[in-house]
């Protein structure tokens, strides 16, 4: 059993350094710093406080992907700033509906890139 146990642990930590290595990779890629990219997104949203902040890929595009939660209104909103021109690409609301159902797909999305990592250290 504790064979089992260190490779599960070998496992995770292989899939953390390659999520840690994606991530520098972006950051490397991005010519708008995360501070930069926070003060623009904020100045789309007065009063908002940054809840996640994140800096992805999405549809081919470098990204910084801002969830920003202002008192008294439900929901977020969503704010992405490209990483390369520091401009605002989109900005929409999301109800709590719509934060749950996506916080849903990423930890499934999370869990399944767990597995793949797993799988591979373990060579199944």
């Amino acid at each position: 059993m504790s064979r089992m146990k260190a490779v599960v642990a070998f496992a995770l930590v292989a899939a953390l350094g390659v999520a840690a290595a994606a991530k520098a990779k972006l950051a490397s890629q991005a010519k708008v710093s995360m501070k930069t990219a926070r003060a623009t997104a904020l100045a789309k949203v007065p009063g908002g406080k940054i809840q996640a902040a994140e800096l992805e890929r999405e549809h081919g595009k470098l990204i910084y992907s801002f969830d920003i939660r202002v008192p008294g209104k439900s929901g977020i909103e969503e704010v992405q700033v490209d990483a390369i021109k520091g401009e605002v690409i989109s900005m929409a609301h999301e109800s709590p509906k719509a934060e749950r159902k996506e916080a849903r797909q990423e930890k499934q999305e999370a869990q399944k890139g767990r597995t793949n990592a797993k799988a591979k250290a373990t060579g199944h």
